[in-house]
């Protein structure tokens, strides 16, 4: 009695966490993000608003480059806005209600208590959590290791591993600034694509002296490349790439069209998927993103969502022919 006396409970500390991240009428929070699946690391410096109940703003930049991309939800929708190539997305989606990241807080209380068979341990400072993902890279990522500071309760770090339990996303939260509240307005899609036009008129595409295709890095048993081909449409050249059996796909690339406005938005199939390196959109057939001035498309009948993420990260980090 007297050892377990002052002692919180798994479940105490589980239920405080939700009520004290989840609570609040808003947050704003800064954090950087380390993606460690590519052959370098990559930083990206994160900055996310919130406002009760379903107003949010992500805004990811990488460090060392000029390309900042956002996540926005607000009344009339969810948009993805990259002001570098002049295009806004906009989706009917739930997002965040799925494909969640471990940067948008109530998202990692809710995954704590998801998990019945989540651990707790804790040290003088810190209470240490190992549960389940629950977003598009759980089957690349299965595990998170989340640590939260004691006297603040507030997550300190969340590190992301793979089923060799090696580190492949870390994000580092340096301010949580609870009760934050941003007011409606400021989540309008134009305060981020108008206030952008200078820097984005003035952004160039990155020089490609000839289009190049990428192969997606993967090491599936009875799934190979079959057919290839380089077809010219409307003087755009798009690079096909066709593999069959136990999980067959094809890829389609080329490079990207700069739209003429941000402000106009394209209405993009499925979710905002996050996929660490870049923001792409993602139905139950399809995957799309863009990245170093290639526009990538995958369709699929029998691979899963988890599955096209797969082969979307093994596509960013590896093989240009």
């Amino acid at each position: 009695m007297l050892a377990a006396c002052g002692e919180d409970s798994q479940e105490d500390v589980l239920q405080n966490l939700n009520d004290k991240w989840n609570d609040v009428k808003g947050y704003e929070l800064d954090a950087t993000m380390e993606i460690k699946t590519g052959a370098e690391p990559r930083v990206y410096d994160v900055n996310v608003w919130h406002t009760d109940p379903e107003f949010y703003r992500v805004k990811v930049t990488q460090q060392g480059e000029d390309v900042t991309q956002m996540i926005i939800r607000n009344d009339e929708g969810v948009f993805v806005v990259t002001p570098s190539l002049r295009k806004t997305y906009k989706f009917q989606s739930e997002w965040p209600k799925q494909n969640s990241q471990a940067y948008l807080i109530g998202a990692l209380a809710e995954d704590l208590l998801a998990d019945d068979k989540v651990v707790m341990e804790e040290d003088e400072k810190n209470y240490i959590f190992t549960a389940a993902t629950r977003n598009n890279h759980k089957s690349i990522m299965p595990t998170q290791k989340i640590v939260v500071d004691k006297k603040t309760m507030l997550p300190t770090s969340v590190s992301v591993v793979n089923e060799a339990q090696e580190e492949q996303m870390v994000i580092t939260f340096k301010n949580i600034d609870l009760g934050m509240q941003h007011k409606e307005s400021e989540y309008a899609v134009e305060n981020f694509s108008e206030s952008n036009e200078e820097e984005t008129a003035s952004a160039s595409a990155p020089v490609q002296s000839e289009f190049q295709t990428y192969y997606p890095e993967l090491n599936w048993e009875n799934t190979k490349l079959v057919d290839e081909k380089v077809v010219m449409e409307n003087g755009t050249e798009r690079a096909i790439l066709t593999f069959e059996g136990d999980k067959s796909f094809t890829l389609v690339q080329q490079p990207v069209e700069y739209g003429e406005s941000a402000t106009l938005p394209v209405y993009a199939p499925g979710d905002p998927a996050d996929l660490g390196f870049t923001i792409g959109a993602i139905t139950e057939k399809s995957i799309s993103w863009e990245r170093d001035g290639v526009s990538f498309f995958i369709a699929s009948n029998n691979l899963t969502q988890e599955e096209m993420v797969q082969v979307a990260a093994s596509v960013t980090t590896g093989g240009l022919k």
